[in-house]
């Protein structure tokens, strides 16, 4: 044969060969069942606690107070103050805008002179009076001249009442020339200036008061089981005050101020089924320690304190599966299932108010698979507590 042709043929039979013997000579491999895989699971003790429920919200503050500024007399601006600007703060009875008084002060001497000529005629009305009544019980008068007297003497009097009140007009009307803050405050907005012929009832600034800043807060109505509102109409009695937390960046910073819910707005928006909460701050541009004002218009997130409830659980929300079950997991490692009373379901947690003992080990961790009775490992970083906290 040729020489290209058992070469190759050798090659491949002492291959084989080489095999047969390693199969031959080669350990004998002895079937098993393969190790079955126990999972690792963190797990809570459960720990009862008393806590203050909480519902989280946010709003845009806006003043208690706001209100125009309206002229009640017409002239040329004479005078306007330095904080009647956007922004300016101005005090309570502090002027803010002067009117040329010069009509109104002639007006007021004219009412002075009407009343000096009013009260004039009456004095002479009422001695013509006096004279025919003294007259009439002596029987020397006539009767149309006493009928004449006393008719003068009560248009004398309507005449006297009616000079004076335009004295009065008038003096308010001087007053008036001179316009005030109506309270401690600051200016939103002014459109006015030295010179301008302002009409009466015409706005020229919108002012709102620095006392109280509020925060309209929106609270579905489920969250609403958790707070100690009054939404009932109570006669005699104030409306119960509820802690709410303010907090916003702001120049920088972080910033906090302390407020209370001072009522709830009328109705329930139909559409999302929530209720408004008006949120109050006192003396809002107030400084203290450093603190930043609660500015009009500012965004803010809000913590409104609820009422405090004993013997709960709190866990993780990764705790809970399905509508109302936890899983235990038990002194010889095996996972149960438990149904529990859950008060609160939140984004992050779970209230728990009745079906767990203290010092049982619940679950947090996320598995695929369970059944009941499996078997698992504890890690070993174990979450007595912190992860409900």
């Amino acid at each position: 044969m040729n020489r290209q042709v058992l070469v190759p043929l050798a090659i491949v039979g002492v291959g084989f060969a080489l095999a047969g013997l390693l199969l031959a000579t080669g350990p004998e491999v002895e079937p098993r069942a393969p190790d079955s895989l126990v999972p690792l699971v963190r797990v809570q003790t459960v720990v009862p606690e008393t806590r203050r429920l909480t519902v989280s919200t946010h709003g845009t503050v806006a003043p208690r107070t706001e209100s125009e500024l309206v002229p009640e007399v017409a002239g040329p601006v004479t005078w306007i103050s330095p904080s009647l600007v956007s922004g300016g703060f101005f005090a309570k009875g502090e002027p803010l805008l002067r009117i040329d008084p010069l009509d109104y002060e002639v007006a007021l001497e004219q009412a002075r002179a009407e009343l000096a000529r009013a009260k004039s005629e009456f004095a002479a009305a009422t001695k013509e009076r006096d004279r025919q009544l003294d007259l009439a019980e002596r029987e020397v008068a006539s009767d149309a001249k006493l009928d004449a007297a006393v008719n003068r003497f009560g248009v004398a009097e309507a005449a006297r009442r009616s000079a004076r009140a335009r004295l009065e007009r008038a003096e308010r009307d001087l007053a008036r020339t001179e316009i005030v803050g109506p309270y401690d405050g600051r200016v939103r907005s002014e459109n006015v200036d030295v010179g301008q012929f302002i009409n009466r009832g015409a706005p020229v600034a919108t002012l709102y008061a620095v006392d109280f800043a509020e925060v309209r807060l929106p609270v579905p109505d489920d969250d609403l089981a958790f707070l100690d509102l009054a939404l009932v109409r109570r006669s005699g009695k104030s409306a119960r005050k509820v802690p709410v937390i303010l907090r916003a960046h702001f120049a920088g910073a972080d910033h906090e101020w302390q407020g209370e819910v001072v009522r709830t707005e009328g109705e329930i928006d139909p559409r999302t089924r929530v209720v408004n909460v008006v949120a109050s701050v006192a003396d809002p541009y107030a400084e203290s320690n450093g603190r930043a004002p609660l500015s009009v218009g500012l965004f803010v997130q809000a913590e409104i304190l609820g009422s405090e409830v004993e013997n709960v659980v709190v866990l993780p929300r990764a705790a809970l599966r399905g509508k109302g079950r936890v899983l235990l997991v038990d002194e010889e490692q095996r996972l149960r299932f438990r149904e529990v009373d859950i008060l609160r379901l939140a984004r992050d947690e779970v209230v728990v108010r009745g079906g767990l003992e203290a010092g049982e080990r619940v679950c947090v961790s996320p598995l695929e698979t369970v059944v009941e009775g499996m078997l698992v490992r504890v890690s070993e970083a174990e979450d007595t507590s912190e992860a409900g906290g």
